[in-house]
């Protein structure tokens, strides 16, 4: 069926006037059929434009589309016909006030008021200024009971509430609660120039700098008509794969632990600070920030940072598959990991799981494969897709992930790479237009979208880190499992509270 939404390119700069501006109604209308048969909702927010309000949406299936329309004070809930629109809409009724008539579970997602000065949907007193100001979901009956969880959290956690409704020791369900740092994060890129931009980006999250900072760069060298240089788009994909190993890494021996299967634990906790110091030797931060700049990079690689980093790898590369093949093969880890936090494969396509969270239930969807950028239009991405959706398949998938990036930064250090540095680049966003860009990060498809006004000033900067989609997963997997395998599923997932909170 012909649609009326435009199909657009990853990182693909576009005058805002060439976006199709739908009647409401056609809107919904397309887009639910988008998703109905098959499609994902990449992003769908709202956002000022002169006195008016608007929505623009970017969908997904194997192509991008994009439209948009006028937004109503109220209409009826997509979610109430299509599952993968549910946080979006919720974030939109608490950022702009607009009410999506029908939400099953219309609730706060990070506890502010809406910046419309509109009455509030949800019925909460901002003066009392405490998230959680509102009912849980409840299971009724005489032997069910409730089992809470943070926000705060022993050590460096960051604040998330659980709220398990149990009976005995089974979970019957798990709601999860964020949005307790109001962050700001999307406010502030209005009001900040160019220069502090990669500043910011890089601490949305931690964990996802090189990420974050790519998708990012990507959009601001779209509207500045901007291309870097091949080398640095191999630097660029090097870091994006030492963030992608040590993450993982990190999360199998963080698995291993919490089955009290502690060598390996051990192992890939040395082994991560290990992968952490080859981005450090790349770019002076074991975290990847300061490595990428709009227009390339800010650090060259040299034939002994070649050297250096193959000869690290050659080192790290058969202890890494060792302790993985020991963590997948040993019974008694098997025996607690499969069967453990199963997601099926229906729950996860209406939930929109992405990352390994999705490749572990069948869906082998993976940006460096579907919509490449940088030198990963150059490679051969495989499909890690496995059938079982528990643990074990989450495990799985991030296993044979670690390897494959392994291959692939031993192929792209094998040759010379030259590159022109920046630091500081003055870019000039086109004005009145919109880019969107994607990139796989570790935990999945991460994405920016950009809006400039008639000025090439930021008119919107909206991101969404692929936690967005997956801590409904998590709840998802906590259904009919014991409770004391919650620390288990949720290392699994290992989600991002401030990549959500934003």
């Amino acid at each position: 069926m012909k649609s009326d939404f435009l199909e657009i390119s990853n990182g693909e700069a576009l005058i805002r006037s060439r976006i199709p501006h739908l009647p409401f109604d056609l809107f919904r209308k397309e887009a639910l059929d988008i998703v109905g048969n098959g499609g994902k909702v990449v992003q769908f927010f709202a956002y000022q434009d002169g006195e008016a309000v608007k929505l623009l949406t970017v969908l997904r299936t194997d192509k991008l589309l994009v439209a948009g329309t006028d937004a109503p004070e109220s209409y009826p809930s997509l979610t109430n016909e299509c599952e993968p629109f549910h946080m979006f809409e919720r974030e939109i009724a608490e950022q702009f006030g607009i009410r999506p008539e029908g939400h099953p579970w219309l609730k706060m997602v990070r506890y502010h008021a809406n910046c419309q000065g509109k009455p509030d949907v949800f019925g909460n007193d901002y003066k009392k200024d405490i998230p959680g100001q509102y009912d849980y979901y409840s299971v009724e009956g005489d032997a069910i009971h409730e089992v809470a969880v943070g926000p705060v959290h022993a050590g460096v956690i960051e604040p998330g509430h659980f709220r398990f409704n149990c009976i005995g020791e089974r979970v019957l369900n798990l709601e999860i609660q964020l949005g307790y740092q109001h962050r700001g994060i999307e406010n502030l890129f209005l009001n900040i120039d160019n220069k502090r931009l990669p500043i910011i980006t890089e601490g949305i999250a931690g964990d996802t700098a090189v990420g974050n900072s790519l998708c990012m760069a990507q959009a601001l060298e779209a509207l500045s008509s901007v291309t870097p240089d091949n080398g640095a788009k191999i630097i660029r994909t090097i870091g994006l794969e030492f963030e992608r190993i040590a993450n993982h890494v990190g999360d199998l021996g963080a698995l291993s632990g919490d089955v009290a299967f502690l060598p390996p634990a051990n192992y890939c906790g040395r082994m991560r600070g290990d992968f952490l110091n080859m981005t450090l030797w790349m770019c002076g931060n074991r975290f990847g920030k300061g490595l990428v700049r709009p227009g390339g990079v800010r650090f060259e690689m040299t034939d002994d940072d070649r050297k250096t980093l193959q000869e690290r790898i050659d080192v790290l590369k058969p202890q890494v598959r060792h302790t993985i093949d020991l963590i997948l093969s040993t019974s008694s880890v098997r025996s607690r990991f499969e069967g453990c936090g199963t997601v099926s494969t229906s729950d996860a396509e209406k939930l929109g799981l992405v990352g390994p969270a999705g490749r572990a239930c069948t869906m082998p969807y993976d940006v460096r494969r579907c919509f490449p950028t940088e030198h990963y239009v150059n490679l051969d991405i495989p499909e890690n897709a496995e059938p079982t959706g528990d643990v074990y398949a989450r495990a799985k998938v991030r296993g044979d992930e670690v390897m494959q990036s392994i291959s692939i930064i031993e192929s792209l250090l094998a040759d010379p790479v030259e590159t022109n540095i920046v630091d500081t680049a003055e870019l000039k966003p086109a004005p009145s237009s919109f880019v969107v860009t994607l990139n796989e990060a570790w935990r999945g498809e991460l994405s920016h979208c950009i809006l400039t006004d008639e000025k090439g000033n930021i008119l919107r900067h909206k991101v969404k880190d692929p936690s967005f989609h997956n801590w409904n997963g998590l709840s998802m997997s906590l259904r009919d499992t014991g409770i004391s395998d919650f620390p288990l599923n949720n290392k699994s997932f290992n989600l991002s509270y401030c990549g959500f909170d934003l």
